[in-house]
């Protein structure tokens, strides 16, 4: 009797610990149901969205009532829509980037405030590393930009002490080869500002606008990166005197000039911002855009005069061992007419005829053989020019 008892007590403990083994293994199973669920609901939005269209973006220009407004579509005409209810109204303003359904053209979000990635990669994030002590006979040249473009930036309080606007742009002319981008890259390594370089030919689209759309871009960038220098290369691309006849090309290229000279001296402060342009062509810029109020400082970079050159050899031969017989002053006698970019291209064509002859030492003939070589191609390509005019 007692043995059957104690048999019926284990018999029931066992079934408590399997009906507790069931529970246990039950409760996984529903955890692992909801993980599975959860996986699945994951996919089935993911799958909704690769099917659902795409957005298109515009920009809101007006507000209208009974919920409906005014967009400018990125794919080109006006469109009058109707605003989502889940929209946030506070964001709704005059000039934001909206999304819109592409079935009922419905602004369905907000969309944060975006620059284009061409303006992005104009900015100069590694400063170069040419200095002022790099740029040899244009002390004066120096001086006035630092005055107009440094100065400013850091001490604009004295500029209001004096009761006086500071400079807007500095344009840099002069023949090629002579400085004036060198001159840029020194500003850029010299100063604290965001430096965003660009090309003026960068500004062209066969579009109708968006050359416009670029200039307008790219100052609001700068704005937004206050203390900010824009350098424009070669601006007589873009900013050639106004013909009354011209193609659809040269119309586009109009609009960007008028872009800029609103940019420049339109109603929104450039405030932190300085402009610097350089061309070889001067002649024929459009006249308005040399008035003063917008480019204030016009800085020529002339051609080296001897004790120019003098100073560029310095600079270009101060890192090669030269032999006793090299008279710097002598090579700057000789090189009358050339650049600072055909001096540079002599000291390299010197070390070469030295590396030729298996030297590391370079001697006077080696930059007389260099001097003979570099202005006998500037005398040709001269010569050329002249019988091509």
């Amino acid at each position: 009797m007692a043995i059957a008892s104690d048999k019926g007590f284990q018999d029931f403990e066992a079934l408590i610990e399997y009906v507790k083994h069931l529970e246990r293994r039950l409760r996984e199973l529903e955890s692992e149901r909801n993980s599975l669920r959860r996986e699945l609901d994951y996919y089935k939005s993911e799958l909704e969205k690769l099917l659902a269209p795409p957005l298109i973006e515009g920009q809101l220009l007006e507000i209208l009532d009974n919920n409906r407004a005014i967009v400018k579509s990125s794919t080109g005409p006006n469109l009058v829509v109707y605003i989502s209810g889940a929209v946030d109204r506070s964001k709704l303003v005059p000039g934001a980037v909206v999304a819109l359904n592409q079935r009922g053209s419905a602004i369905v979000e907000v969309l944060p405030s975006h620059v284009d990635p061409l303006i992005k990669g104009m900015e100069v994030i590694e400063r170069p590393e040419t200095t002022y002590d790099d740029i040899g006979g244009l002390s004066e040249q120096i001086r006035e930009l630092r005055e107009t473009v440094e100065l400013p930036l850091k001490h604009p309080e004295l500029f209001k002490e004096v009761g006086i606007e500071p400079p807007k742009g500095v344009l840099l002319y002069g023949p090629p080869g002579c400085g004036k981008t060198l001159l840029a890259k020194a500003v850029a390594h010299h100063t604290n500002a965001t430096f965003i370089r660009l090309v003026a030919s960068e500004l062209i689209s066969k579009w109708i606008g968006e050359s416009a759309r670029l200039v307008r871009e790219v100052f609001r960038y700068a704005r937004m990166k206050a203390p900010s220098i824009i350098f424009i290369d070669e601006i007589d691309a873009i900013a050639a005197k106004r013909l009354d006849v011209g193609t659809s090309g040269e119309r586009e290229v109009q609009r960007a000039l008028m872009q800029l000279l609103a940019e420049i001296d339109g109603f929104d402060p450039l405030g932190n911002v300085k402009i610097i342009a350089a061309t070889n062509r001067p002649d024929i810029l459009d006249p308005a855009l040399l008035r003063p109020g917008r480019f204030d400082k016009l800085i020529e970079v002339p051609l080296p005069d001897e004790k120019s050159r003098h100073e560029i050899f310095k600079i270009h031969t101060r890192k090669m061992k030269l032999a006793s017989d090299v008279d710097l002053w002598e090579l700057a006698l000789k090189t009358k007419g050339a650049t600072g970019a055909d001096i540079k291209a002599i000291c390299m064509e010197a070390g070469m005829n030295a590396i030729r002859e298996n030297r590391t030492l370079v001697t006077r003939k080696d930059f007389l053989k260099a001097i003979d070589k570099v202005m006998k191609k500037l005398a040709r390509s001269k010569e050329t020019l002249t019988t091509s005019i």
